[in-house]
């Protein structure tokens, strides 16, 4: 099938915006029903991938045409799928739907579901939190008994006063230390793990090669910034049988064997980082180290389903609640180097950047000082020898934070690769089903064959109108909703 032909561009002189011109272009064919379900299938994506090519199944014996697909079928010639950015800053319609995987995650590790037994709800879990280390005294709004308590600057901070958690002393605060922190926060969660089972097996009073026969641990976590910039962790922990969740830990096992070994593991998991440049430095985890059990159910108590939400939402959060940029400040020309390679083989001076490997001038920011204190000091390390192999220019706008927002144990519960599966077969399924007479191709007697360009990013002018208009109607059902489970059925 052809692509639909675009109509010869309407002459609308008093219609001063391209994107208004664009829409009335739009609405003035016949296929303008179909491109706004089109971008309406795509739940809001604020920057949808844009792709041609096709798709063909094939028998594989006979090799006879099964089923067809081809951009050329679509509306505008072209497919569009959803960019997937899990920032709620830069996609709040994907970062929803990964935080509703998250959540469905979370949540099957906690009371089963997603081919995860509900006998997984009697296996003993924490809450566990860990904080960085301190390096420097800041503006904090401390409470007893929801009253605020004075900062050490003498003042009662507001909650959302802008000053909170920016240094006291500025000039002698330690930004390099804060930064490589960051850096290494990842590394110093694997050694707590480490550490974890060793502090159990002799809280056991067990070998390690006993207790990890007898028991496994699972965790799923999650990273979150403080208003200082610096990532804390929040992690469920849970006992498990040593198949996983499939089976029961044994009796022995309890949270109070948690609540003992967490603080001690934490206080254990440090090393060193040599550095000629900055100086040695500790890399621990801060004082701060909260253990709490995780129950079923209960009226104010800790339970799977407020932990699930709770991980689920800073799951879509990125480093701009902190005041920071949500992209990367690497020139994407000279890879952050400020030069590139000539034909001649000579090193040649960025013309895009002007040999300071930056897209934009951090100088030029608009965030806090303490904020483009730390990305110029990301910026600063990453060039140093010795710390070449982080690449903290790549990571500056991240406050020199390399790792994942989210991760997992393997035998924690499902993947999120399993539920993008589970979604991606209903869809075809749907689809196939609106298709009247047509037959569902057999995944084990098919050939695929495929052929995809990328063509780029975005929507055009007119289409942008009616992303943002699917977007508003879906915040308005999610709104309505949860006015709905807050005030109840009698709100109108």
């Amino acid at each position: 099938m052809a692509p639909a032909a675009r109509p010869r561009a309407l002459r609308l002189p008093h219609v001063s915006s391209l994107a208004v011109r664009d829409l009335i272009e739009l609405a003035s064919t016949d296929t303008f029903d179909a491109v706004t379900e089109q971008i309406r299938n795509l739940g809001g994506c604020a920057s949808p991938v844009n792709l041609t090519g096709f798709t063909e199944h094939q028998h594989a014996d006979t090799k006879e045409r099964v089923r067809f697909y081809s951009s050329s079928q679509e509306p505008t010639g072209r497919l569009l799928t959803a960019c997937g950015n899990r920032r709620s800053s830069r996609c709040p319609a994907c970062s929803r739907l990964y935080a509703a995987d998250t959540f469905h995650l979370i949540r099957a590790g906690l009371c089963g579901g997603k081919n995860v037994e509900e006998t997984i709800r009697s296996h003993p879990r924490v809450f566990v939190t860990l904080t960085a280390a301190s390096f420097g005294p800041v503006h904090n709004r401390r409470t007893t008994t929801g009253t605020p308590r004075r900062c050490a600057c003498g003042t009662r901070h507001q909650e959302d006063a802008p000053e909170l958690g920016t240094p006291l002393r500025p000039a002698s605060y330690d930004y390099a230390g804060a930064v490589l922190w960051n850096a290494h926060a990842g590394d110093l969660w694997g050694r707590f793990t480490t550490y974890l089972r060793r502090e159990l097996a002799a809280h056991f009073r067990m070998t390690q090669k006993a207790f990890n026969a007898a028991v496994r641990l699972s965790f799923a976590k999650v990273a979150e910034y403080q208003k200082r910039g610096l990532v804390h962790f929040h992690a469920v922990v849970r006992f498990d049988g040593p198949d996983g969740h499939t089976t029961a830990p044994p009796p022995w096992a309890t949270v109070d064997a948690f609540k003992s070994a967490v603080p001690h593991a934490a206080r254990r998991a440090w090393f060193t980082l040599a550095s000629d440049a900055t100086g040695d430095r500790i890399i621990r985890w801060g004082n701060r180290i909260d253990v709490r059990e995780i129950k079923a159910l209960g009226d104010g108590e800790l339970t799977d389903h407020k932990v699930a939400a709770y991980v689920a939402k800073y799951a879509t959060k990125s480093a701009e609640g902190t005041g920071t940029v949500d992209r990367t400040l690497m020139c994407r020309l000279c890879n952050g180097r400020g030069h590139v390679k000539a034909p001649d083989g000579f090193w040649d001076v960025c013309e895009y950047c002007e040999g300071t490997g930056q897209a934009e001038p951090i100088k030029n920011l608009a965030v806090k000082h303490h904020v483009r204190q730390m990305i110029r000091t990301a910026w600063n390390l990453g060039h140093l020898p010795e710390f070449a192999h982080l690449k903290l220019w790549k990571w500056a706008h991240m406050l020199g934070f390399r790792g994942h927002f989210s991760t997992k144990s393997r035998a924690y519960s499902t993947t999120l690769g399993a539920l993008r599966d589970i979604r991606r077969a209903w869809r075809i399924a749907q689809a196939d089903r609106a298709r009247a007479g047509h037959p569902t191709p057999n995944e084990e007697t098919t050939f695929v064959v495929s052929h995809w360009t990328y063509m780029g990013t975005g929507y055009r002018p007119g289409e942008q109108f009616l992303a943002a208009q699917t977007r508003h109607e879906i915040a308005l059902a999610l709104d309505h909703a949860e006015r709905i489970k807050t005030e109840g059925e009698d709100w109108q």
